[in-house]
């Protein structure tokens, strides 16, 4: 199973961002799968969390400005990011089951 992440860089605060995890190598549409992130003091935090049916979770620091969303057909789950602040800046990793991807770069800074 191969997860790989793409989508991230460089904004301004204010800004906004769409992640995207691609699985391979698995059934996709009976997982549920979660973004969550590392942050600069390596500490790994939970995001959001997307079922294979059900209501989407959210983290109480992201909620109301990240949405996950997902397209089984194309195997990717998604991660729109709006309003970005400086201590969103991290690596966002998804993970599928025991599969973890390598992650993307955020920086959030003026």
């Amino acid at each position: 199973v191969q997860l790989v992440e793409s989508g991230g860089g460089l904004v301004q605060p204010g800004g906004s961002l769409r992640l995207s995890c691609a699985v391979s190598g698995s059934e996709f549409s009976i997982y549920g799968l979660s973004w969550n992130r590392r942050t600069p003091g390596n500490q790994r935090e939970h995001v959001a969390t997307i079922p294979a049916g059900g209501s989407t979770v959210y983290s109480d620091l992201v909620k109301g400005r990240f949405t996950i969303s997902r397209d089984n057909a194309k195997k990717t789950i998604y991660l729109q990011r709006s309003n970005l602040a400086p201590e969103d800046t991290g690596v966002y990793y998804c993970t599928m089951s025991d599969a973890v991807g390598q992650g993307t770069q955020v920086t959030v800074s003026a």
